[in-house]
């Protein structure tokens, strides 16, 4: 083959074997991937509806929530249809509008947990200015940058990667199409130029990480200063879920992209992919509802009145 244009399909990674595995492998990721919508769903419907959510701490959050759904629907769905049908096939066009959509909603997803960061340092640091500094209109245009700062990212490495002539057959080593296993496919030397845009994109995440760590040196420290006990709760019960979404997800990405060679195979590779694009859309929406009261009690009023509907 020796370009992309003579490659009509890819062929993704199996999960197994066997009929019999891979059917488990389907019913996993169902299940998975249902839970997902609901809580997901559940966080969305429960922010839309309650005006007293209507704060831009949880208007962040429900732009999170659009975008975990987003992401694993890019990824899940394809995945079950391969493990049910016992095929490995994806076509081209399908390939890269899958990296494409991915890569969208990752990318936004982090630059809107950097966002997520500076709305509690204002919260905390200076409470004062919390109004001024994240009005309605500064969430929105915060909130866009976001995505639109996904959407280029995921344009400019779309556009390089699948520009590069293809020399190495069409077999993924993933249950999706990513940008590492793609360059894989290259021809020697054509990979460079991806490489130094990603080289760019991960000084760019590194930037929005230091920001992150900085912001919460300076609300941990604020935050131990509160002579009130019942402030200090309060004040952590908005931070740690945030903080533990961009623990989960910078941990398993930079495991994903960053891990020795020498470590590298397919089914490690297989797992990785599974933590950092499938398990955080699904665990994201209970680490943020398990110590938020105002969430937990929202989402406890709107299934009640969902059962009530159903009797």
């Amino acid at each position: 083959m020796s370009n992309g244009t003579s490659i009509t399909e890819f062929l993704l990674l199996a999960f197994a074997d066997t009929q019999e595995l891979q059917l488990l492998h389907f019913w996993l990721f169902l299940g998975i991937f249902l839970a997902a919508l609901l809580a997901n769903g559940l966080i969305i419907t429960a922010i839309a509806c309650d005006h007293r959510l209507h704060t831009p701490m949880y208007f962040f959050l429900l732009n999170l929530s659009l975008l975990d759904l987003g992401s694993i629907s890019t990824t899940v769905p394809k995945a079950m249809a391969n493990s049910l049908w016992n095929t490995r096939s994806i076509s081209y066009p399908a390939c890269a509008a899958q990296l494409f959509l991915f890569l969208f909603l990752l990318s936004a997803e982090y630059f809107l947990l950097t966002v997520m960061a500076y709305d509690r340092y204002v919260a905390i640091c200076k409470p004062l200015h919390y109004g001024t500094l994240l009005g309605s209109r500064a969430c929105v245009h915060m909130a866009a940058a976001a995505w639109g700062c996904g959407f280029l990212n995921a344009v400019l490495h779309t556009a390089s990667t699948f520009s590069l002539p293809l020399c190495q057959g069409n077999a993924v080593d993933q249950f999706f199409c990513e940008i590492p296993q793609i360059l894989k496919l290259a021809c020697s030397d054509a990979y460079l130029r991806e490489v130094g845009l990603l080289g760019v994109s991960a000084c760019l995440a590194f930037g929005c990480f230091v920001f992150i760590v900085l912001s919460y040196m300076q609300i941990f420290r604020a935050v131990l200063k509160f002579p009130s006990k019942q402030g200090r709760h309060k004040a952590f019960s908005t931070c740690l879920p945030h903080l533990a979404v961009v623990f989960l997800f910078i941990s398993t990405a930079i495991f994903a992209y960053l891990k020795p060679p020498s470590i590298s195979s397919p089914s490690l590779d297989l797992v990785v992919a599974v933590l950092y694009s499938v398990v955080p859309p699904a665990v994201n929406p209970l680490i943020y509802s398990m110590r938020n009261q105002e969430l937990k009690d929202t989402l406890k009023k709107l299934i009640q009145s969902l059962v009530f509907q159903q009797q």
